[in-house]
């Protein structure tokens, strides 16, 4: 007798069919594990209740998927298209098993300007879950990991694996996700090395680009979540990735397709267009870097002895231009304290998360409008883009109208993939259906001025779903500002008055409380 990882039974009954042979018996169990896998929508699973009005049915069937691969003991690569609700499958996979008393933490691994967006989506979706955020010197992170036992789930980054590898070869995890998988492309870096030594039972990956350059990334990420199931690498590149890059080998691709399809799920935004509301709307929380955080923290002090003062000396409703001037000026720090400090060199997370995020979106296929209040920072981002070989039209105020026309049509006819725009000069007036994807850098206090500038995509033309983000830097005025947008109704409906303020709503206490 022949005897085979169970993970072979997929590639071997596909080729079985594909040879014609029936004079074959599979037994009752390995029967079952074929069904399940391959038709995930037949599974008995239950989606949680507290997420069955939340999932869409593409999600319950993701959640299926993972959950009959969790079942029968092999991992899996998730490579939805972004904004498709990745992370959301796999919380409903993890709330399933606790639900079902199946304990132990379970681990993540994400880039760093994404680990706070987990804990986000864990606080939104699966509220019952207990995190913990591993990050920090290394003596903050050394005490936070002795309690991983009594927590759901241990979010990190790929930096801090890194450093940590050793601490980490004590624990035994339920999953071990790892985000963004992309990052583990190369099989000899340290992240792969690092993620690829943790002890968990099972491995799943998330990516919206499970092959960015090359088939060796595509090995890389199964050797993460099944290793051995593409075989060594020498072996995986002598039969596969040589014959179909070099000589376009026909065979050799489907054969690879075939081994590879039961463990990678892909939809498309198009795939699923029918299920999702035109528009898509998600926060992405950014950190501020450490010196980023210095300069936030000193400039919060000031201003707060300064609004003090000033109310004290003029009254509270004579100081809303001072008020108003602190908490721009504080905001502008959220984005970039370059916008200006002329020598401040200390990066910020907001940028970086940036990054992350457009490098996805363009590897994806999507092209993408930046809407920022500031003009400066819009400068910021096209430097920092332009260095990684992405092209962009700007528009602010100073465009000529003329320019303004000829840029749109450019952009609308499929020159450049990222249109940077300052929320005043671009906010209206603007048909832009040629992008997909819309970002707000710094949130406004109005929405319905940001509803007005996500509307230069998603208005009549657009044939595709548009998803919006809006991205929100944590534990700061950012944060305040929307957690009062959402108390106070009358800003998420509009309804401010020509000639008011978001000020002249507030009352002297929440002002103040902004300053905290």
């Amino acid at each position: 007798a022949i005897i085979l990882p169970r993970y072979r039974a997929l590639y071997l009954d596909s080729l079985l069919m594909e040879l014609g042979l029936q004079d074959y018996y599979v037994q009752q169990d390995i029967k079952k594990l074929l069904a399940d896998v391959q038709n995930p929508g037949d599974v008995k699973a239950e989606v949680p209740a507290s997420l069955r009005d939340t999932l869409r049915d593409y999600q319950q069937l993701g959640f299926k998927w993972l959950k009959s691969l969790s079942y029968y003991g092999l991992g899996g690569i998730l490579a939805d298209d972004m904004g498709l609700g990745k992370t959301l499958q796999i919380l409903s996979l993890l709330l399933s098993d606790k639900e079902e008393g199946k304990e132990g933490p379970s681990l993540v691994v994400a880039p760093t300007s994404l680990i706070y967006n987990w804990e986000d989506e864990v606080q939104k979706f699966v509220p019952g879950m207990s995190t913990l955020i591993v990050t920090g010197t290394k003596a903050e992170r050394t005490k936070l990991m002795e309690k991983i036992a009594d927590v759901d789930l241990v979010i990190t980054s790929y930096p801090l694996i890194r450093r940590d590898k050793e601490e980490y070869q004590s624990y035994n995890f339920r999953y071990c996700i790892i985000d963004e998988a992309q990052h583990i492309k190369n099989p000899l870096s340290q992240n792969a090395r690092a993620v690829k030594s943790i002890k968990a039972k099972l491995k799943f990956a998330l990516t919206g680009t499970p092959v960015e350059n090359s088939l060796a990334e595509l090995w890389s990420i199964f050797d993460f979540v099944l290793p051995g199931y593409l075989y060594s690498y020498s072996k995986f590149s002598s039969v596969y990735e040589k014959p179909i890059v070099k000589d376009q080998d026909e065979d050799a691709a489907q054969e690879l397709a075939n081994h590879i399809r039961p463990f990678v799920l892909r939809r498309l935004k198009n795939d699923v267009l029918s299920e999702l509301p035109e528009k898509i709307e998600s926060r992405l929380m950014a950190e501020l870097t450490e010196e980023q955080r210095k300069v936030y923290m000193a400039y919060l002090a000031r201003a707060r002895g300064e609004i003090s003062a000033e109310i004290e000396r003029s009254g509270y409703e004579k100081s809303h231009i001072k008020i108003l001037s602190a908490i721009t000026r504080l905001r502008q720090i959220c984005c970039h304290p370059g916008v200006f400090l002329e020598d401040y060199r200390g990066g910020s997370g907001k940028l970086n998360l940036l990054e992350e995020v457009i490098s996805d979106a363009l590897s994806g296929g999507h092209r993408i409008l930046i809407f920022s209040q500031f003009t400066s920072m819009l400068k910021l981002i096209r430097e920092r883009l332009h260095r990684l070989g992405i092209q962009t039209f700007y528009l602010d105020g100073n465009t000529d109208p003329q320019e303004r026309n000829t840029m749109v049509k450019s952009f609308n006819d499929g020159e450049n993939d990222v249109f940077l725009i300052s929320l005043k000069a671009g906010g209206t007036g603007l048909n832009l259906t040629g992008a997909d994807t819309v970002i707000h850098f710094d949130p406004w206090w109005n929405p319905a001025v940001e509803e007005q500038a996500s509307d230069r995509a998603y208005r009549i033309g657009q044939k595709k779903a548009v998803h919006v983000m809006r991205m929100i830097t944590k534990g700061t005025i950012e944060e305040k500002i929307e957690r009062l947008k959402e108390k106070k109704k009358f800003l998420a409906e509009s309804v401010i008055q020509p000639g008011e303020t978001f000020i002249s709503r507030l009352t002297r206490e929440e002002v103040m409380a902004l300053f905290d």
